[in-house]
């Protein structure tokens, strides 16, 4: 192994390389997508723009060089082309088709550490494919934990479309607290690591805590940088910061739930931990994380509503990833999910499986009243989220799939589910999916809305997705045929845009079927074997 010193950012991977696990594999072509063209038009959409505003249409928009430069309202007899844009050298018909700009998931992974450790490392093609496959077309990676070098490499990639991938924003961890790896002892160290980690090129840092004058310090220099900031709020930390301790210190973005429930205590500090409690115990970790909210404010309470306005005066933005702990809530529904069979990587679902020492893999006894406490975890916590988006609030969609039965792609279209299950108006799940995402990222100028100067990323939808979110995922959703009395599947989203370039959701589907196939045929030669039931 080389002497060189480790690079910012690039801690985990090192470690990971000392421990002889193998790094992900990058993706260095692209075998799917048509264009960008030199001239695109979409042809008599309706257009859901991603600002909250209803839909309108029929409307032309005309891109050229990867970004809109026309919007076009469509009068009389579709059929009639006087006084509409001029041909493209490739036109898409979306007559009785509906156009929304691409989602941002804000709080991803393409692969991390902590999988490589337990055995399965899926390509990262398998990710890319399945994000794009849900119109995903943006993502903050939160941790670059294969490095950033190995970020940055396939950021470039992206922009410039060699690979089959979104765009790609990297977010470096922090390496400031015990339970991961600890390289940052004082204030001005971790004001040393940031200034390297921006030379390097990172859009901002993934923090999961760290001792508060440390935090403090961080957060400032991020501010000076430039950085953008996302937390984590770590239960090993959470007691000495809450998230909002680190909104006032200057944090962007609070990540999940956690720190939030401890700025709503009134009558304690720490939360009622369980007295033979073990952080390592993954089972304790997220069993007795189901219990938090209903230790903290009522809603309504004039601690909730103080709690509210502080966060609204810092400008701070929540992503909540409901998405992600969604199986404490039904375990069985998680794993049964229609996705598992053909999309599920074989050692992915394995590491679903209860075992020691795997993340998210907490199922050793996981009970009818585990559930029941998530339930109503689920219902304050939804209940805060609402609120502050009607308040003003920003509130971002992001899935962090990878985890807890929850597989890529799928976990973002589940996300945008729950954000209505907490309340939002279908067009207000959008905007947290598009303009919002975009605003939290800094790149409101460039994506998020359907606009004249900005970047061609666009959905091409086969059905009004603000009726039925199911519709978005790569499985379909199960509906009655009338005309037979049968089952079909009905699947609603069609082209995924990224930066003019076109691809065919079906043929993305296609390929990941295939690749998911082949882990299971090795697993169980010649024979398809179910996730999770035995080959018959």
């Amino acid at each position: 192994m080389s002497d060189a010193p480790i690079l910012a950012g690039n801690e985990l991977a090192a470690e990971r390389a000392k421990a002889g696990q193998p790094p992900l594999v990058p993706s260095t072509s692209r075998d799917r997508g048509i264009g960008p063209h030199k001239r695109l038009v979409l042809r008599a959409a309706t257009v859901i723009d991603g600002t909250g505003a209803p839909p309108i249409g029929p409307t032309d928009i005309v891109v050229e060089n990867g970004r809109i430069v026309q919007l076009k309202k469509v009068t009389g007899n579709l059929a009639n082309t006087a006084n509409r844009p001029a041909p493209g050298d490739h036109e898409i018909d979306c007559r009785a088709k509906w156009v929304t700009p691409g989602f941002v998931d804000c709080h991803a992974h393409a692969g991390v550490a902590y999988h490589a450790a337990n055995g399965w490392v899926p390509p990262v093609e398998y990710v890319y494919k399945l994000w794009l496959a849900h119109g995903v077309t943006t993502v903050r990676e939160m941790g670059s934990f294969n490095g950033l070098d190995w970020m940055l490499d396939q950021k470039r990639r992206a922009a410039a479309n060699e690979i089959a991938a979104p765009r790609l924003l990297a977010y470096s961890y922090f390496p400031a607290v015990n339970d991961m790896l600890k390289l940052i002892h004082t204030p001005e160290e971790g004001r040393v690591w940031l200034r390297k980690l921006k030379e390097r090129g990172a859009d901002g840092v993934k923090f999961f805590g760290a001792p508060p004058a440390i935090m403090e310090a961080a957060l400032d220099e991020c501010a000076k940088l430039g950085l953008k900031s996302g937390c984590h709020h770590a239960q090993m930390a959470v007691t000495r910061m809450n998230a909002l301790t680190t909104a006032g210190w200057g944090l962007t973005s609070a990540e999940h739930y956690y720190g939030l429930p401890e700025a709503l205590f009134e009558d304690r500090v720490v939360q009622n931990f369980p007295l033979d409690y073990d952080y390592n115990d993954e089972y304790f970790r997220f069993s007795v994380s189901g219990q938090m909210f209903r230790q903290g404010a009522e809603p309504g309470s004039k601690k909730w509503n103080e709690t509210l306005e502080r966060f609204l005066e810092l400008g701070f933005t929540f992503v909540p990833t409901f998405t992600i702990y969604d199986a404490n809530r039904d375990l069985m529904r998680a794993r049964q999910a229609d996705w598992h069979k053909e999309y599920t990587w074989k050692s992915m679902w394995d590491y679903f499986t209860p075992q020691r020492g795997g993340h998210g893999s907490y199922w050793y006894r996981w009970s009818t009243q585990n559930e029941i406490e998530w339930k109503e975890n689920y219902r304050l916590w939804m209940a805060f989220i609402n609120e502050y988006k009607n308040r003003g609030g920003r509130v971002c969609a992001g899935s962090d799939s990878g985890f807890i039965y929850q597989i890529f792609g799928f976990g973002y279209i589940r996300e945008l589910e729950l954000l209505q299950e907490a309340g939002f108006h279908p067009l207000e799940v959008v905007r947290a999916a598009t303009s919002q995402g975009a605003a939290l990222c800094g790149l409101e100028d460039e994506i998020g809305t359907v606009e004249v100067g900005k970047r061609a990323d666009l959905l091409v939808h086969d059905h009004n997705p603000l009726t039925d979110f199911k519709l978005l995922y790569g499985t379909g959703a199960l509906r009655l045929d009338e005309a037979t009395n049968g089952a079909t599947w009905h699947r609603g989203l069609k082209y995924t845009i990224k930066d003019g370039v076109i691809y065919d959701t079906a043929e993305l589907l296609a390929d990941v079927r295939a690749l998911v196939k082949a882990t299971w045929d090795e697993a169980v030669p010649a024979r398809y074997a179910e996730p999770g039931r035995a080959a018959p």
